[in-house]
């Protein structure tokens, strides 16, 4: 199990899922504060290489960084520990939840459920 990212290491990781493939200096363009140093994004990347959650390949006389952890993955284990820490394990509640706070009418809801019988078909998990 993946351990939960800080908010720098999130922040790369969601530049790397998205570019799938990336410079130091790709990745610091690409983050919201244009400002962050050079320096800083470059031991964040070290520190998620030394996890195993970045690799990285020469190219010439740079290196391009890659996410060796699935986004998919990640968002898994890190809702499961929501759903388990705030919720008592009930992705029920969860959803009614999110539901809730952001005044979903019949219809969308209507239309969350089919997007998550579709899902699931195409993921075989369709009980």
């Amino acid at each position: 199990m993946t351990k939960r990212l800080t908010k720098a290491e999130e922040e790369i990781m969601l530049v790397l899922w998205k570019l799938k493939e990336a410079t130091i200096r790709d990745v610091k363009n690409e983050l919201s504060e244009p400002d962050t140093p050079y320096t800083t994004v470059s031991t964040v990347v070290r520190i998620l290489e030394k996890k195993k959650i970045v690799g990285h390949k020469a190219v010439g006389t740079t290196y391009l960084y890659f996410p060796m952890l699935k986004k998919k993955e990640y968002l898994k284990e890190y809702l499961s520990g929501i759903v388990t820490n705030y919720f008592d394990g009930s992705f029920s509640s969860l959803a009614a939840f999110f539901a809730k706070e952001n005044d979903l009418n019949l219809d969308q809801l209507q239309d969350l459920i089919g997007e998550i019988e579709s899902e699931l078909k195409e993921s075989g998990n369709n009980e």
